[in-house]
């Protein structure tokens, strides 16, 4: 089985290190070939997502990602700058859904924003829809305003789209994941404003259809997450757009303790797929060797369950990284007195370990 490692920017090299030494010990012949991608893939070739990178992404049986992302870069033109990197894989590779655990620990308690009472227990998945909405939208771009009191003024738009395939197909992977959950579905809109969002909502509510079993509700995506940081474990499964999903995955991140603890997975029709921490490439504590590599190991960990079909490896590293919580070793991000504070590497040796 081939793997594509593409370690990106920023810290995106140092935990994509540690997901890949553990990959190592499982005891597995997997093929594993690097590649530069984001600001690495720009200094290497002019391209954030070089023709050399896309192909071996392609060829690969799934792939591995870290981050990508870099201040210096900024001042670069959109089309070349990191971050179209990962748009271009996801359109390229046709990876339209997005699929985002948050699972609190529950020795990271503490590590949560919330009290412990509202959030213990906390397990619920996202599934974003990945390759539609507002981010690939056309036409977009910047322009003179044509109509209402800023007639003639530079304005810049973007267009909210959705077809009916796109709807249908994310919603039958949120119903599938819910049959194996607890069989509650939240699909989150804006259907009292977008036309977009009314048209998806009539969508999932006729491929609810399909899935008696399924307890589905709809909910405004204010409300979302609102109720997300209210009573975050009224949730099971939640669907939504690209932009909404991108939203609220990265808050119910925040209630898992860190950021630095939410992998995710982003699969193709085939349930090929690229895989990668839900953090960015956080450039201003790159090299400083403090990173939290658990999202990128437990990303890999969905690697093996949904693309490579190693069920038993991708439970041995999850049950490793728990053991490694209840041995009380921290990264800065989740450190809390009376527990070990370790580095990106100490951490990522102390998964192998366990996995021992």
């Amino acid at each position: 089985m081939k793997i594509a490692i593409l370690p990106g920017d920023g810290i995106g090299p140092e935990i994509v290190a540690q997901a890949v030494k553990v990959l190592n010990v499982l005891g597995e012949s997997f093929e594993m070939e690097t590649a530069p991608v984001g600001g690495a893939g720009y200094e290497a070739s002019g391209h954030p997502l070089p023709d050399a990178t896309l192909k071996l992404a392609k060829e690969a049986d799934a792939v591995l990602f870290g981050a990508v992302g870099d201040w210096k870069y900024d001042t670069l033109e959109r089309p070349l700058r990191p971050e179209q990197a990962i748009l271009g894989l996801r359109k390229n590779l046709g990876l339209f859904g997005n699929l985002r655990p948050a699972i609190l620990y529950p020795e990271l308690a503490n590590a949560s924003t919330l009290k412990p009472e509202i959030v213990s227990g906390l397990d619920i998945l996202i599934v974003r829809e990945l390759t539609g909405d507002i981010y690939f939208g056309q036409p977009r771009g910047v322009r003179e305003c044509p109509d209402g009191p800023f007639k003639g003024q530079r304005e810049g738009f973007d267009t909210m789209r959705y077809a009916e395939g796109e709807i249908r197909r994310i919603a039958h992977v949120a119903f599938q994941a819910a049959q194996k959950r607890d069989k509650r579905l939240t699909s989150v809109d804006k259907a009292n404003v977008l036309e977009t969002f009314q048209f998806w909502k009539d969508i999932v509510t006729d491929v609810h259809k399909e899935y008696p079993d399924v307890a589905l509700d709809h909910m405004y995506v204010d409300n979302a997450a609102m109720q997300l940081v209210r009573a975050p474990k009224k949730f099971d499964v939640i669907v939504t757009g690209n932009m909404f999903g991108d939203i609220l995955s990265d808050a119910a991140a925040m209630l898992t303790g860190s950021i630095g603890m939410l992998p995710s997975a982003s699969l193709d029709a085939n349930n090929k797929g690229l895989y990668e921490p839900s953090h960015g490439s956080a450039p201003d504590i790159a090299g400083k060797g403090i990173a939290n590599p658990l999202a990128t190991i437990l990303s890999a960990a969905m690697m093996l369950r949904y693309s490579l079909n190693k069920q038993e490896q991708a439970n041995r590293i999850e049950n490793a990284v728990k053991k490694v919580l209840a041995q009380g070793l921290r990264t800065v991000d989740i450190y809390e007195e009376g527990t070990t504070k370790v580095g990106t590497e100490e951490m990522g040796n102390a998964v192998v370990k366990a996995l021992a």
